[in-house]
């Protein structure tokens, strides 16, 4: 990729695996409209996991400041990884929009991102700018430490396991709601709780605990609401933590995953803060933005008001 003195025009990631080969089946429309409604851009189509970000960072490298992602929630995470992976642009001059092809459509549902290709594509036209936080994540990969970056909802322990088997279908070309929903079931037969030591900015909790939250979003698993008063740029996670449970008991409980009323619940405590780590016996693992990626120990911190991102009309 050359040196551009274009900046301003639109950069296009294509995830052609998204949403069960919909990036690639979906594209034609999707360039057409782009092409109807007048918009000038470059695209680029992913390759393999974590091409995004290698995509991004030379976008950025070439002083490319505007990126459409054609994908769904994990080609975002991608892109916003490369943002911060660079130090060639501050993160606050990119400006990522989305036009969702994914199965879950989290993030777009916060910021109120229409499914229809068109009313994405107006959007994206309209410009409307939002200053989001970022979260790190640093977690543990056997005895190596890694970083990563996410925009919407980190989640541990049964959360994790939950993702991790979801991944593992779509990997084979499977993903539905109904899908997802019976790996959820299955996963808690199976699933034991843990032994948490949680530190938010200092103050200590230790419990014994079947799933954690962290959210800069409020949405995660194509519509639950897990951190029903997450604040994209309030500088704050969001932490739901919910506490060991009989099985039957979370299963009376769901519904109050995808009504909004989680932290009505007597064994559900919801918790705010800028720094957490969290330890665990045994060994708990993490997912961000519906990416697997490690084990306890894990840190958070937060970046706020970090990145732009277009918004749809009265999104967040």
């Amino acid at each position: 990729m050359g040196k551009s003195d274009h900046s301003g025009e639109w950069q296009i990631i294509v995830n052609p695996n998204a949403g069960r080969k919909k990036g690639q089946k979906d594209w034609h429309i999707i360039s057409d409209l782009l092409n109807r409604h007048g918009i000038s851009y470059n695209k680029y189509f992913t390759e393999a996991k974590h091409h995004a970000i290698e995509i991004a960072i030379d976008l950025f490298k070439n002083d490319y400041r505007k990126i459409i992602v054609v994908g769904g929630d994990g080609t975002m995470n991608e892109v916003v990884n490369g943002a911060f992976l660079q130090d060639s642009i501050p993160t606050t001059e990119i400006t990522l929009a989305m036009i969702t092809v994914g199965t879950g459509n989290d993030w777009g549902r916060m910021f109120n991102i229409p499914m229809d290709y068109d009313s994405a594509i107006r959007v994206i036209k309209e410009e409307n700018i939002f200053l989001q936080d970022t979260g790190v994540i640093n977690f543990c990969s056997g005895t190596d430490v890694n970083k990563r970056y996410f925009v919407n909802i980190a989640g541990l322990g049964f959360d994790a396991v939950v993702v991790r088997r979801s991944n593992r279908q779509k990997e084979k070309g499977r993903s539905s709601k109904m899908l997802y929903f019976w790996t959820l079931l299955r996963s808690l037969l199976s699933y034991k709780h843990t032994s948490t030591s949680i530190e938010i900015d200092g103050r200590k909790i230790k419990n014994d605990t079947f799933t954690i939250s962290l959210g800069i979003g409020k949405y995660s698993g194509g519509g639950m609401i897990q951190t029903p008063e997450a604040i994209a740029d309030d500088g704050l996670f969001e932490l739901t933590l919910v506490k060991k449970m009989r099985k039957g008991e979370i299963i009376r409980s769901l519904k109050r995953l995808y009504n909004g009323t989680i932290l009505d619940h007597p064994k559900v405590e919801g918790y705010t803060g800028k720094k957490i780590r969290i330890d665990s016996d045994p060994l708990i693992h993490v997912e961000a933005d519906g990416e697997s990626l490690g084990h306890s120990p894990i840190e958070f911190d937060i970046l706020p008001r970090s990145i732009r991102i277009v918004r749809g009309l009265n999104g967040v």
